[in-house]
């Protein structure tokens, strides 16, 4: 079997600000983004996304741009390398597990369990996530600064 096989790929978990980030054209956030998105298309991968997290980034955009730069990213982002989780009864309970016991918002909770369920890295300028510890791999993005 060759090596870099996609079984031993790591697995990218992308939390909203990453791709808030990768539309604002924030720098280095923008192009470690790209790199992400870039390396899913060359070895036929795909990215993950919370459907709540993928909202978030809808509503970012729409109160910062406007309605219609949030519907032109979101077209954008429906053709990118990205699978959209859906939130059941399940994975809103771990979230809600996560937020309790460590204090995140909730939005951040879904990326967070998403992340841990799947043994990915969750790829992410915020550093709340620290507070998990060392259950959940972080990918850091540079923080932005409004």
């Amino acid at each position: 079997m060759a090596s870099g096989t996609s079984r031993s790929r790591r697995r990218y978990v992308l939390d909203a600000n990453a791709l808030t980030g990768f539309f604002e054209d924030r720098g280095l956030v923008a192009e470690k983004v790209r790199h992400l998105l870039g390396e899913a298309l060359r070895h036929e991968e795909r990215l993950l996304m919370s459907a709540v997290n993928w909202g978030e980034v809808f509503y970012v955009s729409w109160r910062r741009h406007g309605e219609a730069k949030a519907r032109e990213a979101e077209g954008i982002l429906r053709e990118m390398p990205i699978t959209v989780i859906a939130v059941d009864r399940e994975r809103a309970t771990r979230a809600g597990a996560l937020k309790q016991r460590h204090g995140l918002g909730y939005a951040d909770a879904l990326a967070a369990e998403l992340a841990i369920e799947r043994g990915a890295w969750l790829v992410t300028a915020d550093p709340e996530f620290a507070k998990i510890g060392k259950g959940l791999s972080v990918y850091p993005l540079p923080r932005y600064e409004k």
